[in-house]
């Protein structure tokens, strides 16, 4: 049976892991040593960032759909709920506005570069990552791309010690995780290992932020991780 066009975008967008994302753009800011995290701009990059994201999904599935319709038919384009030309379309379109809402929000260059730069290593590893055996690196460096572009947009001479830190902590976290994604179709049960670790992003940005003296946004973080397992019992995270 076909699914209804919200339930296929909301699948194909694995929009049950985006407070995974919300908690990075505030870790990536606390990182970047500002006193108190400014909320309009936390929530617009949130926002872009969660664009990228979605955009992300999007054409992973896109790219994927030939090799979906052999190992997992049960996902939305090889299931018949969606074609490939319009999940294609869809997937730029997001990323497009991703980079252009943080254009408008921040006014410089330095974030927009880093959007620029996380759009690209979206679509690389969307081509490549079925034969790519870097590409839990590629995956890793987009997480900690949002890092950057958080880090970014506040004002700052330069990234301090922490940053890098927190930066390496998370490319270490992803690496692991992103290994055992490439498995997920061998064993029954490792979506839902996957999922819980996707989750556990947000676990990791707590820490950080509670490390960088913002503890009631470090508390928030630990919402977001069980707002994430709740809300991947409706939409599969993997």
């Amino acid at each position: 049976m076909k699914r209804g066009r919200l339930e296929t975008a909301l699948r194909l967008g694995r929009v049950s892991n985006l407070p995974t994302v919300w908690t990075n753009v505030a870790a990536g800011m606390a990182l970047a040593g500002v006193g108190a995290l400014p909320a309009g701009l936390l929530a617009a990059l949130a926002a872009a960032a969660s664009l990228l994201y979605v955009g992300g999904m999007y054409l992973n599935d896109a790219f994927d759909a030939g090799w979906d319709a052999v190992h997992r038919p049960e996902r939305p384009i090889p299931a018949g709920d969606v074609g490939a030309g319009t999940v294609y379309v869809a997937g730029f379109g997001f990323l497009g506005a991703g980079v252009l809402l943080v254009r408008f929000t921040t006014g410089d260059q330095r974030p927009l570069l880093a959007a620029l730069a996380l759009a690209a290593l979206i679509v690389l590893y969307d081509l490549s990552h079925k034969r790519n055996p870097l590409a839990v690196v590629i995956m890793a460096l987009c997480r900690v791309t949002v890092y950057v572009l958080a880090a970014l947009s506040v004002p700052l001479a330069s990234l301090p010690r922490a940053f890098y830190l927190g930066a390496g902590a998370l490319f270490l976290y992803l690496i692991f995780l992103s290994t055992l994604a490439r498995k997920e179709t061998l064993h029954p049960r490792l979506p839902k290992m996957i999922g819980s670790l996707v989750a556990g992003i947000a676990l990791l940005d707590a820490a950080i932020l509670l490390l960088t003296g913002h503890g009631l946004a470090s508390v928030v973080a630990v919402g977001a991780f069980f707002l994430t397992r709740v809300a991947q019992r409706r939409v599969p995270g993997s």
